[in-house]
């Protein structure tokens, strides 16, 4: 599956009706952005289970704002509507392979445990 590029339009819509969604945060100006772009672009064509989408932090200024980039490009992982994985900076294929292999493998059961656990916990100290 190509990449495909989020909007305040599609974004929610991405996210709630896909299990996996990985997300890219670029900008055109920006060098390593460029760079990324066609490791981003090889590894989507490889799992067409997963959606592998854009977000223009230029275009799409209220996105980059509401999930907080401070630097990009940023790479961030949801899954079932989870966010596991956001950080600044570029993978190479390898690392960008080994994340979606991670994500995949996740048992998402124990994941939503211990969010409950860790809110309970937070709840407990308020």
């Amino acid at each position: 599956m190509a990449t495909i590029e989020l909007n305040e339009q599609n974004l929610e819509k991405t996210i709630v009706e896909n299990d996996i969604v990985i997300i890219d945060f670029w900008a055109p100006w920006c060098g390593p952005c460029k760079n990324f772009a066609p490791i981003f672009e090889e590894v989507s064509e490889k799992h067409a289970d997963i959606v592998f989408a854009k977000v223009n932090t230029e275009e799409e200024q209220a996105i980059a704002a509401h999930f907080q980039i401070r630097s990009i490009p940023t790479l961030m992982v949801f899954r079932e509507q989870i966010v596991l994985f956001s950080e600044a900076g570029m993978l190479p294929e390898s690392g960008l392979e080994q994340l979606v292999k991670q994500v995949e493998e996740l048992d998402m059961d124990k994941v939503r445990e211990e969010i409950a656990a860790a809110e309970a916990e937070a709840g407990n100290k308020a």
